[in-house]
C-alpha cells in the first residue's frame, strides 16, 4: 500500500498541451487551470502556464498561477519535484471559468498577459487512473472529457496550434476534467 504525504485535487479543470510549429519535439504551450485547487496548504484558483512563442528564447511566461501565492508555491516541491518544473516561479493571476456539458472557456490573466481557452466538442466523461512516469511522477485519478475542438487566444490574438494526440499527462492533450486528485 501507497502513503499519500502531497496531494492536490481539482474542480472545473482545463488542460491543454501544444505546440505553434510541427517541428518542435516538446510543447511551447501549457495551460493547466482549475476553478478551485484543494491542498493541504488550503484552497485556490490555480493552475500552470508554459508560453514559449519562440523556442530559441526563454518562455515569456512559465510557472504556477494561482489567486493564494502560498497555494502556487505548493505545487513546485510538493506535486512537481523531480520534473522541470520543481523551481517553477508562482505568478499570481486572476481566473474566470465557465464550464458546461458541451463546452468550456477559461481566462487567465498573469505576467501582463492574457490567455484565454475555449474548448467543445467533448466525448464522452471517462474515468482516468494513471500511474507515475518520468513525467509525470505521480499518480493521477479523475473524470476527463476530450475536447476535440480547441481555440487558444493570447492577448486576444488567435493562437495557431497543433495538439499532439497524448499530453504529458498519458492521456490527450486538450482535455476538460471535472475534478481529479494527483497524489504522490
Amino acid at each position: 500500500m501507497t502513503n499519500v504525504t502531497q496531494w492536490m485535487s481539482w474542480e472545473g479543470g482545463i488542460d491543454l498541451v501544444a505546440v505553434t510549429n510541427p517541428n518542435l519535439q516538446m510543447p511551447n504551450v501549457i495551460v493547466h487551470l482549475a476553478h478551485m485547487v484543494h491542498t493541504p496548504a488550503g484552497s485556490a484558483p490555480s493552475g500552470m502556464i508554459l508560453w514559449q512563442p519562440d523556442s530559441n528564447a526563454m518562455p515569456a511566461v512559465m510557472g504556477f498561477v494561482s489567486t493564494d501565492e502560498t497555494i502556487g508555491a505548493y505545487f513546485g516541491p510538493h506535486i512537481f519535484a523531480d520534473t522541470p518544473f520543481e523551481h517553477a516561479p508562482v505568478l499570481k493571476a486572476s481566473f474566470d471559468m465557465h464550464i458546461t456539458a458541451t463546452s468550456a472557456k477559461a481566462t487567465c490573466i498573469t505576467n501582463g498577459y492574457v490567455f484565454e481557452v475555449e474548448m467543445s466538442d467533448f466525448s464522452a466523461p471517462y474515468l482516468i487512473e494513471r500511474k507515475p512516469a518520468a513525467m509525470p511522477p505521480f499518480y493521477q485519478q479523475g473524470v476527463e472529457m476530450h475536447a476535440r475542438k480547441v481555440i487558444l487566444k493570447i492577448n486576444g490574438a488567435v493562437i495557431d496550434i497543433i495538439i499532439p494526440p497524448v499530453g504529458i499527462s498519458g492521456g490527450p492533450a486538450s482535455v476538460v476534467s471535472p475534478n481529479g486528485v494527483y497524489a504522490r
